[in-house]
């Protein structure tokens, strides 16, 4: 691990003018993920610009009945909030999917944003990576590629082919709730979808998302329908706790009888960011929920799916799970965690 300074700012205005200061600088939360980076020497901030003491760790209510997440909330808190459990219970359900409770005590809701891939060629210094060492090749495309991405990868030109994935669960959640991410920076606020704050990995793989330079994740809105009656995350994983995804899925569902009015499908674990495509949802609305009318929606999300040898089996998992979950979700009623 290298030398770095260390600072701890009082305010956002603060904490930006830091990062606008010394741009090689990193915002540490949690530090579930930066610090195992740090070590790696994959990550070597000049400075840590500690923000636990930014007024951001509320979850409040807002006026058109959505929900605002603190940044620096953590992923615990945000998980047991009555509110949360109550009203977004895809979230809630999908944040206790990931990690371990000494981790969700530690991670914030603005850090989960920001995890990067756990691609083995990323984190192995010895092997050349794209998205740690920009012109350097993919390990991963013609080496052991098991956990890698079938969706919106890229491979055309090898010094900028990139097959990771992005390991958030909530991420996914927040993707098919269509969250909206609130940002300030050196030129004020703003506010980013959720479907546009990550990116896929194009001729730049080392960015991951589509923050500008001095900004700062202050919170996060959930719109007003949470999708509570009837959603479900099914992640598939090598174990059953403390694994990243090999695929998952998370599903929400408006139904009057047994027929869909609206759908959400978010998955994760086979791309370099939550995918979702709105044609594929659209498939079902006015359909009857069942698993006959899941299968073509399915077929549309996976559409131009590509596996890499390894990883080629995740493209008829991934259409499996999405029917399942899909199915689960008709019959789930608030199951909320206790």
């Amino acid at each position: 691990m290298n030398p770095f300074a260390y600072s701890r700012p009082d305010s956002i205005d603060s904490a930006i003018d830091e990062l606008v200061t010394e741009p090689a600088a990193k915002f540490i939360g949690g530090g579930t993920n930066l610090i195992d980076l740090m070590k790696e020497n994959i990550e070597k901030p000049s400075r840590l610009i500690d923000i636990n003491r930014l007024p951001l760790t509320d979850i409040v209510e807002l006026p058109d009945g959505g929900l605002r997440l603190g940044a620096l909330a953590t992923n615990a808190d945000t998980a047991y909030n009555p509110l949360v459990k109550e009203r977004y219970p895809l979230l809630s359900q999908t944040i206790l999917a990931g990690a371990s409770p000494q981790l969700r005590n530690m991670a914030t809701n603005g850090g989960n944003l920001f995890q990067r891939t756990r691609c083995y060629y990323f984190y192995d210094t010895s092997m050349p990576c794209n998205k740690r060492k920009p012109g350097s090749g993919c390990g991963a495309l013609n080496g052991y590629n098991r956990i890698h991405a079938i969706l919106g990868t890229s491979d055309s030109n090898p010094l900028t082919t990139c097959i990771a994935t992005h390991p958030s669960d909530m991420c996914v959640a927040l993707a098919a709730l269509e969250a909206v991410v609130r940002v300030e920076g050196p030129n004020g606020e703003r506010t980013v979808a959720m479907a546009d704050f990550h990116r896929l990995p194009g001729n730049e793989p080392q960015y991951d998302n589509t923050l500008q330079p001095g900004e700062i994740v202050t919170a996060i809105d959930l719109p007003a329908n949470g999708f509570a009656q009837h959603y479900n995350y099914l992640k598939l994983r090598d174990r059953a706790s403390y694994a990243f995804a090999l695929v998952s899925v998370a599903a929400g569902l408006e139904l009057e009888g047994n027929t869909v009015t609206n759908a959400r499908i978010a998955l994760g674990g086979v791309a370099h960011k939550p995918w979702r495509k709105t044609e594929a949802e659209e498939l079902l609305v006015g359909k009857e929920a069942v698993a006959a009318n899941f299968r073509p929606v399915a077929e549309k999300l996976l559409e131009g799916a590509k596996g890499y040898g390894h990883n080629t089996f995740k493209i008829d998992l991934a259409k499996r799970a999405i029917v399942r979950a899909l199915t689960e979700a008709v019959t789930m009623q608030k199951a909320t965690p206790q």
